[in-house]
């Protein structure tokens, strides 16, 4: 989770368990408008065997769980939006199969432990993701060799809407460690539903997105992938070991935190495990702290 930042470090920041693990959440939002009911996000879901439950220290309790306490049904949901589409943040868009169900899709053997048969959580949303993480996943282009996993991506073909968001920076261009694109990020997103906006935010995989929306009393919410996972990886260095191109993560959090703090943007924090409703400001120093907001 912290890439190239020293144990001796970021332990000064949080303190793992014996296995060296740390405690991380995998949020994810309902929103309901004009009828629809929208999720971002749908985390790890239920199909990972006991050998990965065990490494990643996973409970039983995943998005189904949440969505029925909040009164919703998974085949109510419209739209999904995923920033992108490693396991933690879009293995919940298949489940395992129930054993009177008919799969959507069954593993080849392989030698995995996870379900070997799977459904559709949301048989009848779009699912919103960039053409560019769409494709990227399709064949591992992925530091790790398992984050992009087949049994949530075949599955969901025919659900896709793609889209493609402006970068950052034109092609071909590297920018200095403090640069700021020359367009703001209400120039550069995409309105993938009235009210709601997706950009891209790269450097963890090249098609990351954040997703912005306005909420019901008139504030900027932006839901924030792995650039910034958790109030920890505030600092310009903090980068996660997944990610695809660490510089560009870098260069992302910077601008995303002046457009943050610009904007009074608040941001929902993918991975934090506490509070993940935050704001940014200015530290005077040069670089930017973190509020907690209560609600």
């Amino acid at each position: 989770m912290f890439g190239i930042i020293p144990h001796v470090v970021w332990t000064r920041l949080i303190v793992p368990d014996d296995l060296n693990r740390i405690t991380l959440s995998h949020n994810c939002l309902l929103l309901e408008r004009d009828g629809k009911q929208i999720i971002i996000e749908t985390g790890s879901g239920n199909k990972l065997g006991p050998k990965m439950r065990k490494i990643f220290g996973l409970s039983d309790y995943w998005l189904a769980n949440a969505l029925r306490e909040a009164g919703c049904a998974p085949e109510a949901v419209t739209h999904v939006i995923v920033t992108h589409l490693h396991f933690d943040h879009a293995g919940g868009l298949t489940r395992a199969a129930l054993p009177d169900e008919v799969p959507d899709w069954i593993r080849p053997a392989d030698g995995s432990d996870d379900a070997p048969r799977v459904v559709r959580t949301f048989p009848k949303a779009r699912i919103i993701v960039q053409r560019r993480e769409w494709e990227d996943a399709l064949v591992n282009r992925s530091v790790m060799t398992r984050t992009y996993f087949r049994d949530h991506l075949e599955p969901i073909r025919e659900q896709l809407q793609l889209i493609e968001s402006p970068r950052p920076f034109p092609a071909g261009h590297l920018p200095d460690r403090d640069e700021l694109p020359r367009t703001s990020v209400i120039d550069r997103q995409t309105e993938v539903l009235p009210g709601i906006f997706a950009f891209l935010t790269p450097g963890h995989t090249w098609g990351q997105q954040a997703v912005r929306f306005v909420n019901e009393r008139g504030r900027s919410i932006v839901f924030v992938p792995d650039v910034i996972p958790t109030v920890h990886h505030l600092g310009a260095a903090y980068n996660l070991a997944y990610d695809v191109e660490p510089y560009t993560s870098m260069c992302t959090r910077r601008w995303l935190l002046e457009e943050a703090a610009s904007n009074d943007w608040l941001l929902v924090l993918n991975h934090e495990p506490g509070n993940p409703l935050q704001r940014v400001r200015r530290d005077g120093k040069g670089w930017y702290e973190l509020l907690p907001e209560k609600d």
